[in-house]
């Protein structure tokens, strides 16, 4: 078993792996209270935090790892592996009427915003190790993270922070806003409304758990470039005395990989997607002393074991999405992982 993570997570360059000395499962988020390790936990989760029926993952909804001291990875970074394409949970055109029947959610009322995934399965011929060293190599960011355990196997290649604290201060980087180019994302008016749905509804779930009046939006469309794409984010902050159990309730599943508002878009998303998200836009990172963490947000993110793997990417839905364009948007983020 293994965790090799990228130095982000610490305010580092580079990789670092770490040695897991336990695993435990817990079948509550209380169990995470006091543990200092890293920690794993599953979209499926939202059906206890939410009161939602989902379709399950196979795998377990809360993993914890006990982990010892990390040290930089040094090995080669280039050798090659091939993904060879299964099947995808929606064809370019199933994908495509998904788009409208959200639109006309929209249209009913029902909901501002949804966002809308597809599962890619592949056969990997290679070391799924060295797999991700790849897609960190393609494209590095600060979340990335490659799991290994005697059952299945995680490649994260996330770009976004979902929360972290540190004492009181706690802080979330919503992602919302794809392009192939700065401008192109800030002259859309789409993805800048796209963006401030999202960071209402963190702003509004930081609220259940902050000391009244901290909570603030500290940026508002903020670009970052990455190697194959353009990603707009915000930020917002707040103070808090409450508990990563306690926050997790409150904010558990992210606003960003949802919609607006959560539990009706959660429902339709039940609806609409074939496929259980399992590890996939659920949650990840490293919980240490005093009540601190830091997690991401599982996009840009694939699971499986054996010869197997799958790789899910999504989109935001809003009124004026071109089904064109969202599709467009779906393989862009897919390019780092596989170019086809």
């Amino acid at each position: 078993m293994s965790l090799i993570v990228s130095g982000g997570w610490f305010g580092k360059k580079g990789l670092y792996e770490f040695e897991i000395l336990n695993t435990h499962f817990p079948s509550s988020l209380e169990e995470l209270r006091d543990k200092k390790g890293f920690v794993l936990i599953s979209y499926d989760f939202t059906e206890r935090i939410l009161g939602v029926s989902l379709k399950k993952s196979p795998l377990p909804p809360v993993v914890f790892f006990e982990i010892g001291n990390g040290k930089p990875v040094t090995r080669n970074l280039s050798k090659q592996v091939n993904l060879k394409p299964i099947c995808s949970s929606l064809s370019v055109e199933e994908f495509k009427d998904k788009i409208i029947k959200i639109k006309s959610f929209i249209e009913k009322g029902d909901v501002y915003q949804i966002n809308l995934t597809c599962a890619f399965k592949f056969l990997l011929e290679g070391n799924p190790e060295d797999l991700f060293l790849n897609f960190y190599k393609n494209q590095p960011v600060p979340y990335a993270f490659f799991l290994k355990t005697e059952d299945f196997f995680v490649i994260s290649g996330s770009m976004e922070l979902f929360l972290k604290k540190r004492g009181k201060r706690i802080r979330s980087e919503p992602i919302k806003g794809t392009g192939k180019s700065s401008r192109e994302i800030i002259s859309s008016e789409k993805e800048r409304a796209e963006n401030l749905m999202i960071t209402d509804m963190m702003r509004n779930d930081l609220g259940k758990i902050a000391v009244s009046g901290t909570v603030k939006v500290r940026e508002l469309f903020k670009v970052r470039k990455f190697k194959t794409l353009y990603q707009m984010h915000s930020t917002v902050e707040a103070e808090t005395h409450a508990d990563i159990v306690d926050i997790l309730k409150a904010t558990f599943p992210p606003a960003s990989v949802t919609g607006a508002p959560k539990f009706r878009a959660i429902e339709i998303i039940e609806e609409l997607e074939p496929h259980p998200r399992g590890y996939y836009c659920g949650v990840g990172g490293f919980i240490s002393e005093k009540g601190n963490f830091t997690l991401s947000v599982l996009i840009r993110t694939a699971f499986g074991s054996g010869p197997y793997l799958t790789y899910y990417t999504g989109c935001g839905i809003v009124w004026d999405s071109d089904p064109e364009r969202e599709v467009e948007e779906l393989f862009l983020k897919m390019k780092a992982f596989y170019k086809g």
